[in-house]
């Protein structure tokens, strides 16, 4: 381990170390071979962090994974080079790609609950890789603990005990990031690595990942559809459409004068904007609820209320409560206090003692699609069934109104026979989205629905749930860490920190001054366009955090 690792300390920052050239990855669907990345070409160096960014469907998680020489289920790498330190990984062995993978290229997934054992503790999981390199375990252990204090999770020495299912979206991500980064690889992908991280611990994410990187002069590729973000880590930007090379240059340059019209679309700003209304008919009360997993307290005398018509947009730190809350309004996690009301009527604690009506009335769109859609099913299937459920419908009809559901998330038919693992992250978000609207609910609680999807499609799925509620009169429930989105569509926002509501009121009131001090930090901590807004920030807000450990 002595010579891996001095080997890794003389790192000379600007070497080559990946060159990717006239890649071609072809997918398969309905019964033929088709072009998912065309012709690109893509160079990293030693030290150097390179941004891919572009739409769902880009080809930037294809373009990502073949870095490694890994083609995902349904996909194949047809043609080109992928030469690693010399050596050519599309043609290299398994066993060699194996080899590499883990110690010296490393992967961040976008979704980390789907990439992780569920029956293993995080810890055992995070060192996996290093003690099969030749680390010794404790040793392993002992730098584990240290990422997971360098990445901001609570009590670093325990948390590694628990299992994945016993943390947040947010945590599980970070975990997955220090599993990635523990054998301090050449080369690392991070493909939507804050994705699932609120604001605030993004700020943090963010700058241990950029630490980490320059210390040790590791190359990283990182993907992600957030602007904002990839203007504070990248080197050089790299912008994908349809599986082609729209336009490449350094950081400065592409955020400056970008030179392709496609990619000043992406740069736009989301002019999205719902003036929010007052309250009215209340549709759902929760008063004083509290929830626990086992022994751990997560939500502690909670009482909100959702009006009729009208969209509430839940807002906090990773691991705050807000998944929390929606899975005790749905029944997966009963309260062990408190009562909650739908249109007037308790709503039973457990989702196996609420009848049809009421599961029709209350949908969830979940945060994981990953976890939510059935990898054996197809598109076509799975809204099918929803609207088979609660429509009854059949033969024809069913197929007709599930191609019409696919079109008005902006998909079309030639996803109905699709697998899961044929689509995007941001496609099968929105198939999720879909399987809700199938039952014509009158409550849709949202689960970071829109954290998978770039710019562009978010701002289509935002305008489509708002012409949903304009046309039927839908409540939502909008559990979100992006403050734009929040601003766009709210009409209330409830503020949660450490189980509790510490503020809530019209939107207008919770985002102008003045702010309550956690509300001020998470609205300090949204990324700007701004190739130096990381470095600036992380030099002043030591003041506002001080003042937010005083309240």
């Amino acid at each position: 381990m002595s010579t891996k690792s001095s080997a890794k300390e003389i790192r000379q920052k600007g070497s080559s170390l990946l060159e990717i050239t006239n890649l071609e990855i072809d997918g398969f669907s309905n019964d033929r071979w088709h072009k998912i990345v065309r012709g690109v070409n893509l160079s990293v160096k030693c030290g150097e962090i390179v941004g891919l960014i572009g739409e769902s469907g880009a080809g930037k998680s294809s373009l990502g994974l073949a870095a490694m020489g890994y083609a995902k289920g349904g996909c194949k790498i047809a043609s080109g080079q992928v030469m690693f330190e010399g050596e050519d990984l599309a043609k290299a062995s398994e066993r060699r790609r194996r080899e590499l993978r883990g110690t010296r290229i490393a992967y961040v997934a976008q979704s980390a609950a789907a990439a992780f054992n569920p029956a293993q503790r995080l810890l055992k999981q995070t060192v996996e890789a290093a003690v099969r390199s030749g680390m010794a375990m404790g040793s392993a252990e002992a730098e584990a603990i240290e990422l997971y204090r360098q990445l901001q999770l609570p009590n670093p020495g325990e948390i590694g005990f628990r299992y994945p299912h016993q943390v947040s979206g947010g945590q599980l991500q970070r975990v997955m990031t220090a599993m990635a980064m523990i054998c301090k690889p050449d080369l690392i992908i991070f493909d939507e690595p804050t994705t699932a991280l609120d604001v605030t611990t993004q700020v943090e994410v963010l700058a241990s990942i950029r630490t980490l990187v320059e210390r040790h002069n590791t190359a990283a590729l990182y993907i992600t559809h957030d602007l904002a973000v990839v203007a504070q880590m990248a080197d050089r930007i790299k912008v994908l459409r349809n599986g082609k090379t729209v336009e490449e240059s350094t950081t400065k340059a592409m955020i400056e004068s970008p030179r392709e019209e496609y990619t000043r679309s992406l740069w736009a700003v989301r002019n999205l904007y719902k003036e929010p209304t007052p309250s009215g008919d209340v549709l759902l009360k929760v008063k004083g609820v509290c929830a626990s997993y086992g022994d751990h307290k997560v939500l502690n005398d909670i009482n909100v209320e959702v009006p009729r018509g009208r969209t509430v947009c839940v807002v906090g730190e990773s691991g705050s409560g807000k998944s929390t809350l929606a899975r005790s309004i749905m029944g997966l996690l009963p309260p062990t206090a408190g009562s909650i009301e739908y249109d007037g009527r308790p709503l039973p604690d457990k989702l196996a003692m609420r009848d049809r009506t009421i599961l029709k009335k209350i949908q969830l769109v979940h945060q994981i699609p990953d976890t939510a859609l059935n990898p054996r099913h197809t598109v076509g299937a799975m809204i099918e069934r929803s609207l088979h459920l609660f429509k009854k419908f059949s033969g024809a009809t069913l197929t007709r109104e599930a191609i019409k559901l696919l079109e008005r998330i902006e998909l079309n038919e030639t996803f109905y026979d699709r697998l899961p693992a044929e689509l995007s992250g941001g496609q099968k978000q929105r198939v999720c989205i879909a399987r809700a609207l199938a039952a014509d609910p009158e409550l849709i609680i949202c689960d970071e629905v829109t954290s998978a999807l770039d710019q562009v499609v978010q701002e289509g799925i935002l305008k489509l749930l708002l012409d949903l509620q304009a046309q039927s009169g839908v409540s939502y429930m909008f559990i979100t860490h992006d403050l734009n989105t929040v601003r766009a569509i709210a009409d209330q926002v409830i503020v949660m920190q450490k189980g509790q509501v510490i503020q809530q009121g019209l939107k207008t009131d919770v985002l102008n001054p003045p702010y309550h001090p956690y509300t001020e930090l998470l609205l300090s901590s949204v990324p700007k366009m701004e190739t130096d807004w990381l470095s600036n920030l992380l030099a002043s807000r030591a003041e506002l955090q001080s003042l937010v450990t005083a309240v």
